[in-house]
């Protein structure tokens, strides 16, 4: 199982050659249950150039996906990831995410998590 970084949907959405192929694998092999954190969700929808189209294609790949929330727990393993290894606050909750729900984190951005022990990356 997966936990999708902003970036991954970014790439995959532009049509990326690398992307789209490590991610329609792993929609392939995960019948559907990908997981993506609520804070990739206020990324993806907060940008300030968002078209109505480019809205749309972002609803389309979010509804496919569970989205975790922020509560509590993840936010005290977030802080506790953001304290350990001083990354950003949107890093610490994405990577809180996929290790609360034990999954391997789907990015192009390694060297923003690659410090982090017992995470399980997936580049793209």
């Amino acid at each position: 199982m997966h936990t999708l970084d902003t970036n991954a949907i970014i790439y995959f959405l532009k049509g990326d050659k690398n992307a789209v192929f490590i991610l329609e694998k792993i929609l392939k092999e995960n019948h559907g249950l990908i997981y993506v954190s609520s804070i990739t969700e206020l990324e993806l929808l907060g940008y300030p150039n968002l078209t109505d189209q480019d809205e749309n294609d972002l609803e389309e790949i979010l509804a496919t996906l569970v989205a975790v929330p922020l509560d509590s727990r993840l936010a005290r393993i977030a802080a506790w990831l953001r304290r350990q290894y001083r990354i950003k606050i949107a890093d610490s909750v994405i990577a809180a995410t996929a290790m609360f729900t034990k999954t391997a984190l789907v990015t192009r951005n390694v060297k923003d998590f690659d410090k982090i022990a017992g995470l399980d990356i997936v580049k793209i």
